[in-house]
């Protein structure tokens, strides 16, 4: 049984018994008296003897042996001193894997599996729930406190990751063991296979039990759905599935955009087991519902949603020192959109949407810097693009101050640094960073809060953003001065026109643009020479002002998605703050005044005639002895506890022995 210590040092503590025992052996100070000398003579044999006698005497004292028992406890108990033992693995801990995913939807399974789940409670019990990212909703509960979390529980409108799950379950036993029950209908999962991650739990002592609820029931339902623009509209193509063994006639009914023009229905011939597919065209900006008039078993995929945004004007201010620079050059061609070209900041920044800081040479003002960070402050987006002027000796402090990244110096590299990509993010989707080489940047470091989108391969930031207030300063690391020689030759850009349609600006499958540019000397990187330049700043643009890709406002349930800033979700059923959303419901979400939609869009979700037989079978097929990695696991058994249960009783004990005394 070895014994050990948490906090070693707290041993010395027991100095304290030091004081203690000077304590009991001080006696009065002597005084001068007058006395016969024989008298003296005799005395002082006996206080002789009494000084011989008086550690005896301390030692008889049973204050003195009680006080020192509680020093000496005291210190072992600060010292955190315990014991470890060789403990069986136990079955009393019951992790309960709840799958809630949409077929989950379907009557009468989750009621089925809460009450399976019910009879299998033990002494202590914890609940994930599986769904697109398993969530942990109890943990080491009582058998009261998981039948009310049980109660409570509804499906989503996602996947489940069976696997994630179990390993999850797998992370709470791995101490002292128990087993793992999945109730599922095991129609559809995301992730690894099920079976295998059961084979690996019990590998390692850990029993796994499938539990399969419900039965084959019918299904119609919106199994895929796409938005293409046309004639400067959109138009909405869906697809339908039948699920069941005889042909149906599908009513269709429709509700249109802002304008309140809803009403539309129409009704398609789905063949029994196959598909057909219909188109909405000329769909206004707002929300489009579609229902089916079916009856069936799975309400969830009886309806898509369509979020078509209102796109409004764009005001960009561009403040910049050089009239030459590519990003000048992609904002002007930025379509449905206002541009002002200005050489400093001005007094009055609320009429524009985002300010560009592009100054090469000459600082920001310092009462420049506090008309922008008050601008931003109230709700403002602004941009830096890099370079000389943002260098620390030149940068005012209450600029750095904003800034999402920490300026050091200017610094280069002959070679040239590579370019990597740290977030995904819509800005950043269709850059090529192995086609970029940066030779001169603005050293920086990230700040605690911020978010870096591309980075260089030795991580000083390019991209990143953060928020002030309640807007957004972004910081752009790739600056985009042309150098010596293309102050002399000029700049040529060429944009087709497909770049300024509004089906571009949509569509990044359909945009073509392209950059045609000489290197000359002084550049720092070769990005602005990229096609992909000006795109990034037309989704620059998208992303900070609301707006963004038709894709970004028509998701999938299960997407994850970061937002540039903690927001206000408003979900199908419910509100909460974050900086970061996952669509696991279907309907409208509400972030920022962007109103997104979200549909399940899954044919095997949607398969409800798929019962779980295959993979029970597969799950018996493995259950055969397998090698256990440990039946026992180390216990640290603290005595803390029991010390302080003793030095409450001595404490008593001196109590009663003070008042024996006639002290108390």
């Amino acid at each position: 049984m070895p014994l050990g210590m948490l906090t070693p040092l707290a041993l010395a503590a027991l100095l304290s018994v030091i004081p203690l025992i000077i304590l009991y052996m001080l006696r009065p100070k002597p005084k001068l008296l007058s006395i016969p000398s024989l008298m003296f003579v005799l005395k002082l044999e006996r206080e002789r003897k009494r000084v011989y006698a008086s550690l005896t005497k301390i030692v008889q004292d049973p204050l003195f042996l009680i006080q020192l028992l509680m020093l000496i406890f005291l210190s072992i108990a600060a010292a955190g001193v315990y014991y470890t033992s060789e403990e069986p693995l136990s079955g009393e801990h019951t992790v309960l894997v709840l799958d809630t995913s949409a077929s989950m939807q379907v009557e009468p399974r989750l009621a089925d599996a809460v009450g399976i789940a019910n009879n299998y409670m033990s002494k202590k019990n914890s609940i994930i729930l599986a769904s697109d990212a398993p969530l942990l909703a109890l943990e080491g509960g009582d058998a009261s406190a998981a039948q009310n979390i049980l109660k409570q529980v509804k499906p989503g409108a996602g996947t489940a990751d069976l696997s994630a799950a179990i390993t999850s379950g797998m992370r709470l036993l791995s101490r002292e063991g128990g087993k793992i029950i999945v109730i599922s209908d095991f129609t559809n999962w995301k992730g690894d296979d099920p079976v295998a991650s059961k084979s690996l739990a019990e590998s390692y002592g850990i029993k796994v039990i499938f539990e399969p609820v419900g039965k084959p029931a019918d299904n119609i339902g919106i199994i895929n759905g796409w938005i293409e623009p046309a004639d400067e509209k959109y138009s909405y193509t869906g697809v339908i599935k039948n699920y069941m063994d005889h042909n149906e006639n599908v009513e269709i009914d429709t509700g249109r955009g802002n304008s309140g023009n809803s009403s539309t229905s129409f009704s398609l011939d789905v063949p029994a087991g196959g598909t057909n597919q219909f188109t909405l065209g000329n769909l206004e900006p707002g929300i489009t519902t579609v229902r089916l008039s079916v009856k069936d078993n799975l309400p969830v995929d009886n309806q898509a949603y369509i979020s078509i945004p209102d796109t409004s004007e764009q005001r960009i201010l561009y403040v910049t020192d050089d009239g030459k620079l590519p990003s000048k050059t992609a904002f002007s061609l930025l379509p449905n959109s206002n541009l002002t070209v200005l050489q400093s900041v001005p007094s009055d920044l609320n009429n524009y949407t985002l300010v560009v800081l592009a100054q090469k040479e000459t600082p920001i003002a310092n009462n420049s810097v506090e008309r922008i960070e008050s601008y931003v402050r109230n709700g403002g987006n602004a941009v830096f693009i890099a370079s000389g002027a943002l260098a620390p000796d030149k940068t005012d402090v209450s600029l750095i101050k904003i800034l999402p990244v920490k300026p050091i110096e200017i610094a280069s590299e002959e070679k040239g640094l590579e370019v990597k990509e740290v977030q995904q993010s819509s800005i950043t989707r269709d850059i090529k960073t192995d086609e970029i080489s940066v030779r001169k940047y603005l050293n920086a470091t990230e700040r605690t809060g911020s978010t870096t989108l591309m980075a260089l391969k030795n991580g000083v930031p390019l991209l990143s953003y953060w928020q002030v207030g309640k807007g957004t300063v972004f910081y752009m690391g790739f600056d985009d001065e042309l150098g010596n020689l293309m102050q002399n030759s000029g700049i040529e850009m060429n944009i087709s026109n497909e770049a300024n349609s509004s089906n571009e600006m949509n569509s990044s499958n359909e945009m073509n643009s392209s950059i045609e540019m000489s290197s000359g000397s002084g550049t720092w990187n070769n990005f602005h020479n990229l096609p992909e330049y000006p795109v990034f700043w037309i989704k620059f643009v998208q992303w900070i002002g609301g707006t963004g890709d038709i894709s970004e406002y028509n998701l999938k349930t299960g997407t994850l998605t970061a937002l540039s800033k903690t927001e206000v979700i408003r979900t199908p059923t419910k509100t909460f703050t974050s900086n970061r959303v996952v669509f696991d419901e279907a309907g409208i979400y509400e972030i920022a005044g962007k109103k997104i939609a979200t549909n399940l869009y899954s044919d095997k979700e949607s398969d409800t005639r798929v019962d779980a037989s295959e993979l029970i079978q597969r799950a018996v097929a493995e259950d055969k002895p397998k090698t256990v990695k440990a039946d026992t696991y180390n216990a640290k058994k603290e005595i803390t506890d029991y010390l302080i249960v003793i030095m409450f009783l001595l404490l008593l004990l001196e109590i009663l022995i003070v008042r024996q005394r006639g002290e108390l």
